[in-house]
């Protein structure tokens, strides 16, 4: 049976599904269910990225690279940006954060070596807005100059430290240029002297979640400027029960998606921050009806059944949240919604 969206099944509807809301400078929703962190120092890494099934891949010049490696990354990093296949994934430079004396230069080189080809700049240690202020103006300097699309390469800012987490709704509306909020756990535990070593899991004693607080807030100023909010790492790559525990939490949450740092933690990433076929059919038949209902043909209703359940606006919204994950991920509907006869 061929597959029907609103407007397709009644020629006299005059009301549609709103459109998937549009995500960062570019005007489009980027999928980032796993955000895979790749050394910039480290040629074969860059290589293998590639070929994996991560929606995003961010080229890393701050942690995991050495400081005597990080001029020559840059250059590795513009090669890879310039003559790799990524495969439609986002691709993403963290650079180091404005504390140190790298930055200016990791920008410039990057974005003056590969601009056309890398779709974010994230920066890490995010203290206050006028750091991401800072970075979206020589950004703004260095696309003029090179004669490209002023405003088209989005900031993704991760919050590491308390500061930064006090700061995170000024932060959240310092730019157009910004795209997600992401949680940076090992910095920010340490900043905070929490009692643990194990990045992302519990300190022992506390009973409740360490983290809700702050994903929580992370996700609200995220939210409330329409960004996406991104969970960082989880440090034991060969512990998987682990991994699904810490990103089921974020993913329960309304976090769009996680950090990886190794490939047998994609498919899971990619899993979990994707909402189930069940789920994802049933947003989009509620759309559907929703759409039908509201309409001249439908009787220009502000509520109706769908089966056993009640639909009205606000079921409309909720729907279109996993509706908007489901498409992002590249999901099929199964179903088809017919008006009734």
């Amino acid at each position: 049976m061929t597959e029907m969206t609103g407007p397709d099944m009644n020629t006299d509807m005059t009301a549609e599904v709103p459109a998937a809301p549009a995500a960062g400078p570019a005007g489009r929703l980027r999928p980032r269910r796993s955000c895979l962190a790749v050394p910039g120092s480290n040629p074969r890494f860059l290589e293998k990225a590639q070929g994996l099934p991560a929606d995003q891949v961010f080229l890393d010049l701050e942690d995991a690279c050495a400081p005597l490696a990080k001029e020559s990354a840059r250059h590795a990093i513009v090669d890879a940006l310039n003559n790799g296949d990524w495969g439609g994934k986002t691709r993403v430079v963290r650079v180091n954060d404005w504390t140190t004396h790298w930055t200016y230069r990791d920008v410039i080189t990057v974005v003056e070596g590969a601009g056309p080809n890398l779709d974010c700049v994230m920066l890490p240690k995010v203290a206050d807005a006028a750091q991401v202020t800072a970075l979206d103006l020589l950004l703004t300097q260095i696309e003029k100059t090179m004669g490209l699309e002023a405003g088209r390469i989005g900031i993704e800012a991760q919050i590491e430290n308390a500061t930064g987490l006090v700061n995170v709704e000024a932060i959240a509306a310092s730019s157009p240029r910004l795209e997600t909020i992401i949680f940076g756990p090992a910095d920010f535990m340490a900043s905070i002297n929490m009692r643990s070593l194990v990045v992302g899991e519990q300190p022992p004693g506390y009973l409740a979640d360490a983290y809700h607080y702050i994903l929580m807030r992370l996700l609200i100023a995220a939210r409330a400027h329409d960004l996406q909010a991104i969970d960082g790492p989880y440090l034991q790559v060969r512990n998987a029960d682990g991994f699904r525990a810490v990103a089921r939490r974020a993913a329960a949450l309304g976090f769009d998606g996680k950090w990886v740092l190794h490939p047998d933690q994609i498919a899971a990433a990619n899993e979990i921050f994707s909402p189930s076929q069940e789920d994802y059919d049933r947003a989009e038949l509620i759309l559907d009806a929703y759409a039908w209902w509201v309409s001249t043909a439908g009787g220009a209703r502000g509520s109706a059944m769908l089966g056993d359940e009640m639909i009205d606006e606000a079921s409309q919204k909720m729907a279109l949240v996993i509706a908007n994950k489901g498409r992002a991920a590249g999901m099929r509907r199964t179903s088809v919604f017919q008006p009734p006869a």
